[in-house]
This record gives C-alpha cells, sequence and structure tokens, in this order.
C-alpha cells in the first residue's frame, strides 16, 4: 500500500510539473520579451529599465484570448444587428447629442464629417462612455503581443506604442483600463490611433479620451477627417439582386467598381444614383434570406475605424436613427 501511495504521489508531482511549464508565463519572462526589449531601447529609444520593469508587472490574461477569439463580428447580421440597434442605445445617443451639441457641431464644421456618424460612433464603441472596458491595457497588449500568434506583431506594436503614449500623455501605464484589445477612451483609440488621432479639442493640454467629451467628440471627427470621409455624401444604400448573387458575395468594402457596372451585373437600386460613382456590394446574411447594400467610400471609411463590414452597417443604421429622433432645429 505504501508503495501504491508512494507512486501515485509521484505521479501528481510529475502532473503538476509538467502543468506549471505549459503554462504561459504570468509576469516578466514572456516568450520573445528579450528581442522586444531590445528592439524598445535601440529602435524605439525607450527606457530599459521601464520596458522591462512594465513587463514584469504585465499579467497573462486567458480572457483576453477567449475573448478575441469569439468577437461579435463573428456573428451573423441578424444576431449582430440587436446588440447596437436598441432603443436604450438610441436614446443614450439623443441624450449625448444634445448634451453635447455645440462641440458636436463646432467638430463636424472643423473636420467636415457628419455629426451623426461622430456620435453614433461613440455609441457603437462605448455606449457613450458606458463601457469603456475593464482591462488593464498592459494585460491586454502583453497577452496578445506574446501569447497570440496570429496577430503577435500587431498587438507586439501597439504595446511599444502604449509605452511611449504614457510617456507622453503622463498615463500611467499600470493602470489604464480599456478594451480587451488595448482600446481606450471613449471612442476606443488603440495607441497606435490615440497618437495619431487623438486631439485636445478643449485645448486643456492634454488629450483625455476618458473624461473629456469634447476630446473624445473631436478625435472621432479627426480621426475620420484623415481617412477622407466625404461629408454630406451617401453611405449605404439597399438594392435588389436580379440573377447570380453569388458574384457579390466576396466583394471587398474599398470600391473597386462602379454603380453602372454593378447595375449590369444585376443590381437592381431603389433610387438613382450617378452610374459612374465608385461602389461595392455587401450581404447581410438575415435569418432566411440575404440583404443587399450597395456600398460607397464612406462606408469604407467607416471600416477603417474597425474593418468588419457589420460594424460599418451598425454605425450608419444606428446615426440614422438617432438622427430621426433628434427634434428639427
Amino acid at each position: 500500500m505504501d508503495t501504491l501511495i508512494i507512486k501515485i504521489m509521484l505521479k501528481i508531482h510529475l502532473l503538476i510539473i509538467c502543468l506549471l511549464l505549459a503554462m504561459p508565463a504570468i509576469s516578466g519572462e514572456h516568450p520573445g520579451q528579450d528581442a522586444f526589449v531590445r528592439r524598445a531601447v535601440q529602435d524605439q529609444g525607450l527606457d530599459q529599465d521601464l520596458v522591462t520593469g512594465l513587463l514584469a508587472n504585465a499579467r497573462y490574461q486567458q480572457s483576453i484570448i477567449d475573448a478575441i477569439t469569439r468577437p461579435a463580428e463573428a456573428k451573423p447580421w441578424y444576431e449582430y444587428r440587436p446588440i447596437f440597434l436598441t432603443r436604450e442605445r438610441i436614446d443614450l445617443g439623443v441624450e449625448f447629442w444634445r448634451d453635447n451639441k455645440d462641440l458636436i457641431r463646432q467638430a463636424s464644421l472643423r473636420s467636415e464629417v457628419d455629426e451623426s456618424i461622430i456620435v453614433a460612433i461613440i455609441g457603437v464603441e462605448t455606449k457613450y462612455g458606458r463601457i469603456t472596458g475593464s482591462y488593464r491595457v498592459l494585460d491586454a497588449l502583453a497577452t496578445l503581443g506574446f501569447y497570440y500568434p496570429k496577430r503577435a506583431e500587431f498587438f507586439a506594436n501597439e504595446l511599444l506604442e502604449f509605452i511611449r503614449l504614457g510617456q507622453e500623455e503622463n498615463l500611467p501605464h499600470r493602470e489604464v483600463k480599456g478594451s480587451y484589445a488595448g482600446a481606450m477612451g471613449l471612442g476606443q483609440f488603440i495607441p497606435s490611433s490615440y497618437r495619431a488621432y487623438a486631439v485636445d479639442f478643449d485645448q486643456d493640454g492634454q488629450r483625455d479620451l476618458w473624461r473629456s467629451a469634447a476630446d473624445a467628440i473631436g478625435s472621432v471627427a479627426n480621426y475620420f477627417n484623415a481617412h477622407h470621409w466625404k461629408m454630406g455624401q451617401p453611405v449605404a444604400m439597399p438594392a435588389v439582386v436580379s440573377g447570380n448573387p453569388g458574384q457579390f458575395d466576396d466583394m471587398k468594402p474599398k470600391p473597386a467598381s462602379t454603380v453602372g457596372e454593378i447595375e449590369r451585373m444585376g443590381l437592381k437600386l431603389e433610387s438613382c444614383i450617378d452610374p459612374g460613382t465608385p461602389a461595392s456590394v455587401q450581404v447581410f446574411e438575415q435569418k432566411n434570406a440575404k440583404d443587399y447594400w450597395l456600398t460607397f467610400h464612406n462606408f469604407y471609411v467607416i471600416t477603417r475605424y474597425n474593418r468588419s463590414p457589420l460594424y460599418a452597417m451598425a454605425v450608419l443604421q444606428l446615426s440614422e436613427e438617432i438622427k430621426a429622433r433628434m427634434e428639427p432645429e
């Protein structure tokens, strides 16, 4: 009996060792850390002690890996749309627009971006500041940069950007919170976008996308301006397919055809538009059918904020619902 107990204990001990070896590092010893530190110091000019100290404090979070492998954008349209097109979110959008009417108008005029789109982006991203993320950005970017091979390079770059951003904006690296992908503030800017497009719209000396509605509004508007939004131009319009619908399934959001060419492929529009206008076709899955939409340059611009056509359509439809609820001037 004693021999059996010893064998069992040895097996348990070996099993524990194997499990510990298989577990990702929870701090300090991240895979590829040495190369990351060299790059940060030699290429980016960052302080080595700062970088190694932050990496030692960064915690692997399995829930972050779980979240990025099942994003909402993987859902079909008929399940994705109800997440964002709710009565509550529309009401909050109307309230946000009214509360910040002058700021939104100023940002719109300065950036030449439609007011309703600015409002809708903040609504889809964070429900007007109510859902800005509960993960430490440091943990999110380290987890994805070191333990998510599929996009490790991208998130490692964002981790570098975050370290630099913290220095530039005097942000506490170890305390800043955001989404599982490291996006921050009311408009959910990843660090590289924060550094490139955030603006100090209230002119208080800091680009604060959490507490300053002005900075968040101005930054979203600036992002769309930088990506060449065309104010007052159409985003998308519904269409009907006659002929072979499958030919439209794999079109990219960036317009690569003209309206006339697409019409000759068998797409019938519900309203007239110049046949020379650059356009694409996006397909949205309903439970028992598919919706076909003719999409334009501005639709593609929305996908520069989030690459999913589902996201772009949710932003468009939320913007239309909120705009319709606003009282006339």
